[in-house]
């Protein structure tokens, strides 16, 4: 099987990037793309760590995501599995990636740059919701933003309802659950029981 090698190759392969995929890109959060995180209520959050990638989904009302400054976004870590797979990363490589995404729209915007994990209660306290405080906040220093161009997301048609999949056409929880624990764990009572354990365990 062919495959590419070294740089060299790859560059000839592809050709040099237009001017506007360079000039998009910037070292701070332009007002041009603040609209974009102030407008998003869910984004993806990629980690590196000894133990592996990640990429975590993150999700609140829109805006979620602070704005600090030009250079500093905040970001609430809410209540999940407890895996704490992106803090682990985070702890040993501060490096951190987000993409951001608005409903409806097909462009996307990236950020990267570098993340702190901040416990200190004035902050968390600012991210309170419906009564409850995130265990802590990143703090996250931007390098770099840029938007991604619409074609994957039009391509996907992922805004498109008629091309969306029905939950049930899909494994459930439960069933994918009681199949990796080899019965362990009960899947009808795991799926009986998520709706009403969902609803009280958002936040």
């Amino acid at each position: 099987m062919k495959t590419v090698n070294d740089v060299e190759t790859l560059e000839r392969l592809y050709g040099v990037p237009g001017q506007s995929s360079v000039l998009k890109e910037v070292d701070h959060l332009h007002p041009a793309y603040r609209p974009f995180i102030e407008r998003s209520p869910f984004m993806v959050l990629a980690t590196t760590g000894p133990e592996g990638l990640d990429a975590s989904p993150r999700g609140d009302p829109a805006g979620f995501v602070v704005i600090e400054d030009a250079h500093t976004l905040l970001l609430p870590d809410r209540r999940g599995n407890n895996r704490i797979d992106s803090l682990r990363n985070v702890l040993a490589d501060p490096r951190v990636a987000l993409l951001f995404f608005v409903p409806g729209v097909n462009e996307t915007l990236r950020v990267n740059g570098r993340a702190s994990i901040v416990i200190e209660p004035s902050m968390l306290e600012r991210f309170t919701f419906e009564g409850k405080l995130p265990r802590s906040v990143l703090r996250i220093t931007v390098e770099t933003v840029f938007f991604q161009c619409s074609r994957s997301l039009i391509r996907a048609g992922l805004w498109d309802p008629a091309r969306h999949v029905a939950r049930t056409e899909l494994p459930s929880n439960g069933s994918i659950l009681e199949a990796l624990s080899q019965g362990t764990i009960e899947g009808v009572e795991y799926d009986r029981d998520l709706p009403g354990r969902l609803k009280t365990s958002l936040y």
